[in-house]
């Protein structure tokens, strides 16, 4: 058995399955042109070879570590160049992971702990971006111009040790900071990548945080398995397969959820096992699997969410829905399945407060204090918050300057404003300020926490009447999530307070289309939109539905418009029940309209319905 010192290359198209459904010859051949203009060139010119070359990806080895950073660099550049003329929703995104380490040979193919962490690093790659490992970025650091920004160090399945994780800044050109002889080697190289990484990603966790290198988090891993076909004709397996495809696209959006791409899942299509062998070679924490059936002109998905780890079940429904149009029921279904697997309420963070919970307070990570104070925060009571500000106080003793600790502590200080919690509005909504500057002063923030901290700054931005900066703040979070429900919804509150109310029912339209579950909170946000766009009776019958935050007092608005006087005194008193401090002056400190008539009005219907002035 042969065994060399090689450097490795793996990368893959972010989003491919969903661009393959959209046009699945079209895309083949963009990526086919792809390959035979820029890669394949890029490859010889920098004396690689590719070893493995599966659908979206490939994987290559490259006799030299500068010769395999320097090539990645201009892949990526290249195709910047391509991109910026083709229609967005045409793009190709490459994610690129690098590693040097000793290989085994057999015959054209590579295998060892220098692949599998090269393909791991790959996943940790931001789109358009290159991972490397600690050990290239020592070797080449004093070689090559590129910076490298350290990401931490991240635990990984299967190697002993922490791996040290930097991402390449590419922005400056490359430039040798000395002369050296290259000596061809017919044996000892090979190229670039868009990694079908297969079943060689075992990484159980990815990574949170960028911003803390000094601190370890983790992150729910999923694997999503083809759906089977129970149809009586087997007429079914493209529907499997495109839901699970879709399935798979959506939840690689999720900041806060890793997905092992569709080439490795897909791998274990039509054969039987324990998902624990399955959870085990894929490295996840989670797999979802389930199956498709038709009876008579209606379609039947059953979808289930286990815990790879001990092969309990998490989660499991059943979908149904007649039609005989098929992408439309694939994009139905496969939006209610997303929606309850995901978010801050789906089934996938239940499972992880639950874990976080069950864990020795001692041996708490970065990301077990996190889970533990959003669990309390989600409760949305005035305990709770308070609860959940202790939980991120002791995780930041532990992981001093942890921009997750940091953002979910500021959350708990707007929250106890916006719910009418706080004694003391003012100083809660300046320590709430404080914090989130102090996160968002980082400039390399992970998805999840880019996300939260931008969301957090969109209220706080709108309370200072800044409601184009809240726009803006917002948009960033939608973009670091854009198939998040929850968020979704609460920016319909950000824009109606902006002077968007078309725009916000929108919002809440589709968050309510992509997670039905969230009815209590999209009818929440939807009640207020009604009352600026003037139907009285629509926000009725929504706000009766939920009682969460503010919801009675909104009803109480609503029904005096409509001349409901005692319904809405009644409102009032369920609303001074549950937070007897509410006051006019609270509750608008929470609220804060481009139009300062239009909170007029609701304080003065509010007055009329009995609600203290002060």
């Amino acid at each position: 058995m042969e065994r060399r010192l090689s450097a490795i290359v793996a990368a893959d198209v972010v989003g491919y399955s969903a661009l393959m459904e959209k046009d699945e010859a079209a895309t083949f051949e963009r990526l086919r042109t792809r390959r035979t203009e820029l890669f394949e060139p890029e490859i010889a010119r920098h004396h690689g070879r590719v070893f493995k070359l599966m659908g979206d990806g490939l994987l290559a080895e490259f006799g030299s570590v500068i010769d395999a950073v320097e090539c990645a660099v201009s892949l990526q550049r290249g195709m910047t160049e391509r991109n910026a003329a083709v229609p967005e929703e045409e793009r190709f995104d490459v994610r690129i992971g690098i590693n040097t380490g000793e290989v085994i040979v057999d015959g054209e193919d590579r295998y060892g702990e220098g692949v599998n962490v090269a393909a791991r690093l790959e996943q940790l790659a931001l789109p358009a971006g290159i991972c490397v490992s600690g050990k290239v970025a020592k070797e080449v650091e004093k070689k090559l111009a590129f910076g490298f920004d350290f990401a931490g160090r991240q635990k990984v399945k299967n190697i002993e040790e922490p791996i040290d994780v930097y991402h390449v800044r590419i922005d400056a050109q490359p430039r040798r900071r000395f002369l050296r002889r290259r000596l061809w080697r017919p044996l000892g190289v090979a190229a670039t990548i868009m990694a079908a990484l297969a079943a060689v990603w075992m990484a159980l966790y990815g990574p949170l945080t960028t911003s803390s290198p000094g601190v370890s988090s983790t992150i729910p891993s999923v694997a999503v398995l083809p759906f089977k076909d129970l149809s009586a004709d087997k007429s079914l397996g493209y529907l499997g397969e495109g839901v699970a495809n879709d399935v798979i696209a959506i939840l690689s959006r999720f900041s806060d959820i890793a997905v092992v791409s569709r080439t490795s899942s897909f791998a274990y299509q039509g054969k039987e096992g324990d998902i624990r062998e399955i959870g085990e070679e894929l490295g996840v924490g989670y797999v979802v699997e389930g199956s498709v059936r038709k009876e008579g002109d209606r379609v039947r998905i059953v979808a289930q969410l286990v815990n790879a780890n001990t092969g309990d079940h998490v989660w499991a429904d059943r979908f149904d829905k007649a039609g005989t149009d098929p992408w439309a029921l694939q994009d139905e279904l496969t939006g209610k399945i997303v929606g309850a697997m995901t978010g801050e309420f789906g089934a996938i963070r239940k499972a992880d407060y639950s874990q976080a919970w069950g864990k020795d307070s001692t041996n708490l990570a970065e990301y077990d204090y996190y889970l533990r104070a959003e669990s309390q925060l989600n409760l949305y009571t005035k305990e709770g918050l308070e609860r959940s500000g202790e939980i991120s106080r002791q995780g930041l003793k532990v992981f001093p300057g942890s921009s997750l600790l940091t953002v979910e502590l500021g959350w708990s200080h707007w929250l106890k404003v916006g719910l009418l919690y706080s004694s003391d509005p003012q100083k809660d909504l300046q320590e709430a300020e404080r914090l989130v500057n102090q996160v968002l002063a980082d400039k390399n923030l992970s998805p999840q926490v880019t996300r939260l901290a931008n969301w957090l700054n969109a209220w706080l931005l709108t309370l200072k009447r800044d409601h184009d900066g809240a726009i803006a703040a917002m948009n960033k979070a939608i973009a670091a999530a854009p198939y998040n429900a929850f968020t979704l919804t609460d920016a319909g509150s950000i824009f109606l307070q902006a002077g968007q109310p078309e725009k916000a029912l929108e919002l809440t339209d589709t968050a309510a289309a992509r997670d039905p579950g969230l009815s209590w909170f999209f009818n929440y946000v939807r009640g207020f939109i009604y009352i600026v766009l003037g139907k009285n009776e629509e926000a009725v019958e929504v706000l009766k539905t939920t009682e969460f935050a503010d919801a009675p007092l909104q009803l109480a608005i609503a029904y005096m418009r409509l001349g409901r006087d005692a319904e809405a005194q009644a409102a009032v008193a369920k609303m001074l029940k549950s937070a007897p401090a509410a006051t006019i002056q609270s509750w608008r400190q929470a609220w804060n309209f481009r139009d300062n008539a239009i909170l007029d009005q609701a304080s003065a219907d509010l007055a009329r319905a009995g609600l203290p002035s002060q």
